[in-house]
């Protein structure tokens, strides 16, 4: 590394490959319009990490990859992917306690593999974010749907307007948690950690009434044997890898192990949103990790547990058989109807505070991007009364709610997997090479046996990736191209580190130093 990169705001190798000093992104947060408030703790980021997980996937995601994945593996299939997601949070944890600013993986790719893979993940974590916000809102109308029918309540949950059909639902919520982040990141935590609080409760109440109905036969055979997939299956909508190897379409299976593994990770995604919210935590080289871990921790129990219940209640030839398995099909199945109206309750709860912590995620990593130039830059400027961004918290929460409210985004569930395995493997690659460049640097948390660890998890992310389908490759690749073009003709020219300054100038600083 050379001593411009080393040097605060130093410009490192012209051209797409430029890295920015790790000094750099430290005085980011120095500038006074642009800067985030400190008022986080770990107990928070734990909550957050909780928050953004436990969600409608902790009744629905296990019991879908058991019906057409896994089978009762699918046991197996959460543990591959908790432990493929410690792997990589270890990384954030390591990246965050180093340099706890916002931006997350867009952060820490900027310093250790340059300016364009930097832009190319942050596009990736914005397309994950935004997806995520808005088929998060989209089912919270769902359930909001459903929840009125189980209580008797009579009121429609989409109108039409001038012939568009509107969902009221998502667009509801996500104006009232666009409304509490706006005015403080601290006072939502608040209410998020009661959401979460009741929500967990909800799961345990839930986990303990299922193993009254669990059969230890349902469990048999614990891996069921591949078969073919039902008819009309395409080569688009299996594992990238089988396509490329000239597979047949199959389900169960070792096959149905490792796709389930790669669907049930959709219930990790929110721990690389924690790690964005470093910039606004107290004592980050300390309380980042714990509060990363400790959340990720907690959320592997509650969902091994819910997938023991869910298999062993019913066998999983009779989830198959249902259009939508949940945790519900299972309950009705075995004839406690009454758990749909508690189930119904925990899901709105859950995806309530699930939608407020990927609010805050997709804002942060656009936040961090205008703050660098490679995105419009008046966009990161912060309220000095609220000490948020609450200008761009307002806009991504109109346009979440947009989405969610006028279009089928649900059908795009798949591509949030891809954006954050991606996100998982350049982090993942990212700590060696930053140990190696920059082994000087104070770090609060460091991941053992590295670099073996940090490759294993970038590697073993970038399996789950190939284990999605063919289809959602196709989609990424789309994707990413429009990124490419996006910052071939804005990002690159405006971008702060290729002008030679430090981000941390105003505006006002910025043009007396052009007419200098």
């Amino acid at each position: 590394m050379t001593a411009a990169q080393d040097a605060p705001g130093g410009r490192g190798p012209r051209g797409i490959l430029r890295r920015r000093s790790v000094e750099d992104a430290l005085a980011a947060v120095d500038d006074p319009s642009r800067q985030l408030r400190r008022t986080l703790t770990a107990w928070d980021l734990a909550v957050l990490g909780v928050a953004v997980a436990v969600g409608a996937g902790i009744f629905s995601v296990g019991a879908t990859a058991a019906a057409r994945h896994a089978g009762p593996s699918v046991i197996v299939s959460f543990l591959i992917a908790s432990v493929v997601c410690g792997l990589a949070i270890m990384c954030y944890a390591e990246f965050a306690s180093t340099m706890p600013v916002a931006g997350s993986a867009y952060t820490y790719s900027y310093t250790t593999m340059g300016e364009f893979v930097a832009w190319i993940i942050g596009w990736d974590l914005i397309l994950e974010m935004l997806l995520a916000s808005a088929v998060i809102a989209k089912f919270w109308g769902v359930y909001l749907s459903d929840a009125f029918g189980l209580f008797g309540v009579d009121v429609p949950t989409v109108v039409s307007l001038g012939g568009v059909e509107v969902a009221w639902g998502p667009m509801l919520i996500v104006a009232v948690f666009t409304a509490l982040l706006a005015v403080g990141t601290r006072l939502s935590t608040r209410v998020n950690s009661v959401f979460t609080i009741i929500k967990v409760g909800i799961t345990l109440f839930v986990i303990i009434a299922g193993f009254f109905y669990v059969k230890a036969e349902n469990w048999t055979p614990f891996v069921p044997p591949a078969e073919p997939a039902p008819a009309g299956t395409s080569g688009l909508h299996q594992p990238l890898t089988g396509f490329l190897l000239g597979f047949e379409p199959t389900t169960y299976g070792v096959m149905g192990i490792l796709s389930g593994a790669a669907l049930v990770f959709f219930a990790f995604i929110g721990f690389d949103v924690v790690a964005t919210t470093a910039e606004e935590t107290k004592d980050p080289q300390r309380a980042v990790p714990k509060g990363i871990l400790g959340g990720l921790a907690l959320v592997t129990v509650l969902y091994v547990l819910v997938t023991v219940v869910v298999t062993g209640m019913v066998s999983y030839r009779d989830l198959a058989a249902s259009d939508s398995p949940s945790l519900t099909t299972a309950f009705v199945l075995v004839g406690a109807d009454w758990a749909g109206k508690v189930i119904s309750v925990g899901i709105l709860v859950g995806l309530t505070s699930v939608l407020m912590v990927l609010l805050l995620g997709l804002t942060r990593v656009v936040f961090a991007m205008s703050r660098d130039g490679l995105l419009p830059r008046a966009v990161s400027r912060t309220s000095p009364r609220f000490g948020t961004p609450m200008w761009l918290q307002i806009g991504a929460g109109v346009v979440v709610a947009l989405i969610a409210g006028l279009s089928e985004v649900e059908l795009l569930e798949e591509m949030i997997n891809i954006g954050t395995l991606s996100a998982f493997v350049l982090v993942s690659f990212g700590v060696p090479l930053l140990r190696r460049s920059r082994p000087d640097l104070p770090r609060g948390f460091r991941v053992p046996w590295s670099p073996v660890l940090p490759v294993l998890a970038g590697v073993a992310c970038l399996w789950l990736m190939l284990n999605l389908t063919t289809l959602t490759w196709l989609r990424f690749l789309v994707w990413v191209a429009v990124g490419a073009v996006v910052y071939a003709t804005f990002s690159y020219r405006n971008s702060m580190l290729g002008r030679g300054r430090p981000v941390a100038l105003t505006e006002s600083e910025l043009e007396g130093g052009a007419h200098g």
